[in-house]
């Protein structure tokens, strides 16, 4: 393994630096809980909103040494991000622990407020993760975050829908083939296609699916070169386009995201779904006759006999730079990543390990079948993650801005893209 200098460039994009330093607006209430008074420290790990896996395992972690509570971040992951990015700016103390959306890392790190993390633990967390979710937590070849849980999408499809349709699920399937299945036999699909975080992540599969990258060159920051006007652009785009103006585009594409999709495949003309791991048991207690008829498989092929690259997201964990219990939050940190509380995070709130071992634990082996399990680890192996850069948020709300609504997507749209994504990097545009 590559051990470069543990001591980690804080080097800050200026321009991003400033985005941030702008955005400071602090809360009145923002009191330090941690290392305050004479009483063991309070660790505060703000977290993305869920079903109570990190709490619980925030309790698990707890010792005789400190306690770990949480606080919870706004349910949009761009809303989590400006709330943390203006706390860390200020070099607020009162975060301890972070967990921390991939596309952010980057930034974050870039910008000096992450706690270098000791090369024992980097190579622990090397050695426990997939590969994947190691390349989303590394930034100038250091680990900056702990891998926590990896997750993906794959292709969920009502049963009795493809059997009515005739399709072979055994084999690879092709946006072009579903979209067709779908249109001729009154179906639906669901995809995530609002102006948002989750549509990029759709047009960064389906770009990577057909072998390109929306970033060439992400070493190079603001000076990178784009790679949303190319083949693989104009595949992706046909895919949008021809979703958005067939029988199988939902009446709510333009606004659809991960719920609106779930209803939609959940309802009388559902067909097919892209979504993350805890469809599986999304539809238990509200609909079991659709839970029953639930099929999956590998994510769909852009082009036609090109492996597809599913999404890739999940959760790191950061350690605040300004933290003034930094080295009680390094070690709780390895805690709430060992692959026991990945596994107890996975089993409450359907999000999957960055860990293989924690896949193999009977707690998961009871709630996913073999086949399934293999599914999600063959997919987070294949998957896309979106380009690891400081710029990403702004690259993306580029990408959303000229690729919405699903509607106007036409053979122009890559290369309009990828000419305001450069104005927007170089300065010349603005959001």
């Amino acid at each position: 393994m590559h051990r470069p200098s543990r001591r980690r460039s804080r080097r800050r994009a200026p321009r991003q630096a400033a985005a941030l330093a702008a955005a400071l607006a602090c809360t009145a209430s923002l009191a330090a809980c941690s290392g305050d008074g004479g009483g063991k420290p309070e660790l505060i790990w703000y977290i993305n909103p869920d079903s109570g896996g990190q709490a619980a395992i925030a309790e698990a972690c707890s010792t005789d040494d400190y306690t770990i509570s949480v606080q919870v971040l706004p349910q949009d992951a761009g809303q989590q991000r400006i709330q943390l990015a203006r706390r860390l700016a200020a070099e607020d103390p009162a975060i301890d622990l972070m967990s921390l959306d991939p596309p952010y890392t980057a930034e974050f790190a870039n910008a000096g407020f992450l706690a270098e993390i000791p090369q024992d633990m980097q190579d622990k967390l090397t050695e426990q993760s997939f590969d994947g979710a190691t390349a989303a937590a590394t930034w100038e070849d250091q680990l900056v975050v702990f891998p926590f849980w990896s997750n993906t999408q794959v292709l969920w499809y009502r049963k009795s829908f493809v059997e009515k349709a005739g399709i072979d699920m055994s084999k690879p399937v092709t946006w072009d083939q579903i979209i067709d299945a779908a249109s001729e036999n009154d179906g639906k699909i669901g995809v995530q296609a609002n102006k948002y975080e989750g549509y990029s992540v759709w047009i960064n599969a389906l770009i990577s699916g057909a072998g390109g990258n929306i970033v060439e060159d992400a070493e190079k920051g603001a000076d990178a070169t784009l790679g949303l006007d190319s083949q693989a652009g104009d595949d992706a785009a046909k895919v949008i386009e021809k979703l958005a103006s067939s029988e199988a585009a939902p009446s709510d594409l333009s606004v659809s995201n991960e719920g609106t999709a779930g209803s939609t495949f959940g309802s009388d003309e559902g067909s097919f779904l892209v979504n993350w791991t805890y469809i599986w048991h999304n539809y238990d207690e509200s609909a079991p006759d659709v839970a029953k008829d639930i099929g999956y498989t590998m994510y769909p092929e852009t082009v036609e006999g090109e492996e597809s690259r599913p999404p890739y997201g999940g959760i790191g964990i950061g350690v605040s730079e300004y933290s003034s219990e930094k080295e009680n939050a390094l070690e709780a940190a390895m805690c709430l990543v060992e692959p026991e509380q990945q596994s107890t995070n996975a089993e409450i709130t359907g999000n999957m390990p960055a860990s293989p071992a924690a896949y193999d634990s009977d707690k998961l082996k009871e709630l996913y079948p073999d086949d399934l399990r293999q599914l999600f680890k063959d997919s987070v192996d294949a998957a896309a993650p979106r380009s690891v850069t400081p710029y990403w948020s702004d690259i993306s709300s580029s990408i959303q801005s000229t690729w919405h609504p699903p509607a106007g997507v036409d053979s122009d749209t890559p290369s309009q893209s990828n000419s305001f994504a450069e104005d927007i990097l170089k300065g010349g545009s603005l959001l």
